[in-house]
């Protein structure tokens, strides 16, 4: 008695065919991603939201450096909650200085956002250890190349002291924020003074990053 090979499931093939033509799909639109830099960029994302998890790992900082090099914590006037119109508290501290001092990163870590709003003007918000966002405000303008998910040290100049969005008319000045899980906190406790500085950094004409993660206020 002949033992007979079971046939191919019609269905079965049918199923492989659909299969392989999904993945030659899938393989095609990774490729057309690349070739049009649209894969580049959500790589980058990829990468940058990976080292933000990282940093929630991290214990966050317990101190960190003014972000005005030739500012002294015993120069801030403490403005924390100070009251800004009806129902607002200022939740950060005002740091003067002349228009065009260089801003520089008060943290290691990664910058998050690049942008406008009504209250901060020109902002900088950089993400460090714990993942804590420090938010700069009021800039005048940016440095050169500086682009959100770029890393940052405490030299890293972010940009220079300005008067824009609700700072216009008032002094030169950076509004420096500091923002936990849970909310704002002070941030003068934690400034320490910096050395005498020898930064030779000029300000730019007129340099803008477009992209945004996330806005948060002055």
């Amino acid at each position: 008695m002949k033992t007979q090979r079971p046939k191919s499931a019609p269905h079965h093939k049918s199923g492989m065919r659909r299969l392989w033509s999904t993945l030659g799909a899938v393989l095609l639109l990774f490729l057309v991603l690349v070739v049009t830099g649209v894969g580049g960029i959500i790589a980058d994302k990829v990468v940058f939201y990976a080292r933000v998890a990282k940093l929630y790992t991290e214990p966050p900082d317990t101190r960190l450096a003014m972000p005005l090099a030739d500012v002294s914590s015993k120069q801030i006037a403490n403005t924390w909650h100070a009251p800004r119109g009806t129902g607002r508290l200022h939740e950060g501290q005002d740091i003067f200085a002349p228009k065009g001092t260089p801003i520089l990163s008060a943290t290691d870590g990664y910058v998050y956002q690049i942008g406008e709003n009504n209250l901060g003007g020109q902002t900088v918000s950089v993400i460090g250890a714990g993942g804590r966002v420090y938010y700069y405000a009021h800039l005048d303008s940016y440095p050169p190349g500086l682009s959100e998910g770029d890393h940052v040290n405490s030299r890293t100049v972010l940009g220079f002291v300005g008067t824009t969005g609700n700072a216009q008319g008032t002094p030169p000045h950076l509004h420096f924020g500091v923002y936990t899980a849970t909310g704002a906190i002070n941030p003068l406790p934690l400034l320490t003074d910096r050395p005498s500085s020898v930064l030779s950094k000029t300000k730019p004409k007129d340099t803008k990053a477009k992209r945004s993660f996330v806005s948060r206020k002055a």
